[in-house]
């Protein structure tokens, strides 16, 4: 009887020693992939682990079409890359905010990203200003922000982080007010009315310059706020200098009531607006008021690109809109991006990632060869004028109009 107890306390103790041997281990578990080392320091992500990428743009406000362009082009890239194969074997999952175009809301949605460590890198935002209000946090986070859109010159120099595939605001600024005004346009005398924003007062400024080199007079400088729907007082206060032509600089939903009640005060004058509102929904909303308003773009589809094609149609059946130049370089961002991460080979890192994005070379997206200047942006060359003519677009000129 005795050896018997004794056998059933040996067996107890055993057992009491593996439970306690089994809570320490749950209490000091083995780091997560991905987390090994030190506070502050980078790890590669393990390479079964996905690769996960912010994408912060405005699918809601008044830069919603846009937006919702920007996460169907990406997404239709991201399920291309993962149909492949992924990067390296490794699938390619999105991170999606809705900045709503606003300041505040993308330094928000970029401390999310940036405080998440599985996440790698950024695209977006749409506008320069929100991506500049951004810009610090992610430069601080050592995190690539990539704007497929952001035109401000000064964007890309608030940190090494920085990239835009769009161009700048020079670029177009000049081809506006040499190009389409000037020479185009033959105007001598212009109005313009601008967007009361960051990117509005930029492109107005850059403009102005350019107009005051060649000789085009602008007779009045009038700005309003986003969501203006009458622009009845202004128009009466532009028209009383009698320019030739008004410039809208604005996107296609103000753009539409402007042009709408131009068009209402019977007033004969020419009337161009920003490559910004090039879209389906300024002809929507604008109907035939559009007619012959005049426009400068960067890009239009090719019909005779398959690849093209493909992606505009499988756009347009997505969104139900047909993409413009800033969704397909939405697009086209997705997959640079991916070509910096796949150089990256197993050292995925948010630095090698900005290292292997300002070296890229040799990518060619649907927009065109895509090569970073030193400042990490491109030149935009290849702006051709175009027009509203039978409720569509019409391209007037090819990119050779440049001199």
């Amino acid at each position: 009887m005795k050896r018997f107890l004794a056998v059933i306390l040996t067996l107890a103790t055993v057992l009491l020693c593996v439970a306690g041997c089994g809570d320490q281990a749950a209490s000091d578990p083995t780091p997560a992939p991905g987390n090994e080392g030190t506070p502050g320091t980078e790890t590669p992500v393990e390479n079964k682990d996905p690769i996960r990428i912010g994408l912060s743009t405005p699918i809601t406000g008044s830069q919603a079409e846009n937006g919702v362009g920007t996460r169907t082009a990406v997404e239709i890239a991201v399920e291309e890359i993962n149909a492949a194969g992924g990067i390296n074997g490794r699938p390619v999952e999105l991170v999606i905010q809705d900045s709503k175009s606003d300041n505040t809301q993308a330094a928000q949605i970029a401390t999310m990203f940036t405080e998440d460590e599985t996440i790698l890198a950024e695209i977006g935002d749409f506008a320069s200003g929100a991506c500049m209000a951004a810009a610090p946090i992610y430069e601080d986070a050592g995190m690539v922000q990539l704007s497929p859109t952001a035109s401000n010159p000064d964007y890309t120099l608030l940190g090494e982080y920085m990239f835009s595939i769009f161009g700048k605001t020079t670029d177009e600024g000049k081809f506006i007010a040499d190009y389409l005004l000037k020479k185009y346009m033959q105007a001598e005398n212009v109005a313009v009315i601008y967007v009361n924003s960051d990117w509005g007062v930029e492109a107005y400024d850059i403009l102005s310059g350019y107009c005051e080199e060649n000789g085009v007079n602008i007779v009045a400088a009038e700005t309003f706020f986003e969501g203006e729907k009458d622009f009845n007082a202004i128009l009466t206060k532009v028209r009383q200098t009698n320019p030739d032509t008004v410039m809208l600089m604005m996107s296609y939903d103000s753009g539409a009531v402007a042009i709408k009640q131009i068009r209402q005060m019977d007033w004969d004058v020419q009337v161009a607006i920003s490559g910004l509102a090039y879209s389906e929904q300024l002809i929507t909303l604008a109907g035939e008021d559009c007619e012959g308003v005049l426009s400068e773009i960067g890009f239009v589809i090719d019909e005779t690109n398959p690849e093209m094609m493909e992606f505009a149609t499988e756009f347009e059946s997505r969104a139900g809109f047909a993409p413009n130049m800033m969704m397909t370089c939405a697009y086209d961002a997705m997959n640079m991006l991916a070509q910096a991460i796949e150089n990256c080979g197993d050292n995925v890192t948010r630095s090698a990632i900005r290292d292997e994005l300002y070296n890229l070379e040799g990518f060619v997206g649907l927009t065109g060869p895509k090569d970073f200047n030193e400042d990490r942006t491109i030149t935009q060359r290849n702006f051709k004028i175009v027009t509203i003519e039978n409720g569509e677009w019409k391209v007037l000129t090819d990119s050779d109009y440049i001199d």
